[in-house]
């Protein structure tokens, strides 16, 4: 599997003096990292880089061959990670999703692992949790994502909508 750079700012010390490398994951903020499909043998590499709760955002059946979200929760628990299953597709994605999600970031005892079958949604969702309930601008989080290889220039739109919606 191909490796990416350390993780930054979230990882135990102990980790880092270990040496090890991460999964292909991009690290969106100091506490959130997102990543296309996982799989259950994954799930201690996870934990060991100092994850603490994995965010499933994607439906089960979407591809052949995609692990099923109950063996994913049972890997990830198995390696003592939380495991949310939050399943989206764009047509899906509503308030109460984006609120879930920021629930689950919220109650994390530490950095969260999420996932969907390119990473997006999952920085999607991020993104919305960002500025909707923690005061980011739409330009900062588009920054941060597009600094990591997601391009949300063009979700403008439905981030201020999204703000707008959950404002009231």
């Amino acid at each position: 599997m191909p490796r990416g750079e350390p993780l930054v700012g979230c990882l135990p010390n102990s980790v880092k003096a270990e040496g090890l490398n991460p999964m292909d994951f991009k690290q969106i903020s100091e506490s959130y990292a997102a990543k296309g499909q996982v799989f259950p043998q994954e799930m201690s590499e996870i934990a060991e880089l100092g994850f603490k709760t994995v965010i499933n955002n994607r439906p089960d059946g979407e591809e052949a061959g995609q692990p099923a979200a109950d063996d994913l929760k049972a890997a990830a628990e198995a390696a003592g990670l939380s495991y949310v299953f939050i399943p989206i597709t764009l047509p899906t994605l509503s308030p109460e999703l984006v609120t879930q999600h920021h629930a689950a970031i919220k109650a994390s005892d530490g950095p969260v692992f999420a996932f969907c079958r390119s990473g997006t949604r999952s920085t999607i969702l991020w993104a919305l949790t960002q500025v909707c309930f923690n005061g980011k601008s739409i330009s900062e989080v588009t920054s941060a994502a597009g600094r990591e290889g997601y391009d949300l220039s063009g979700m403008a739109p439905l981030l201020e909508g999204y703000r707008e919606a959950l404002a009231e």
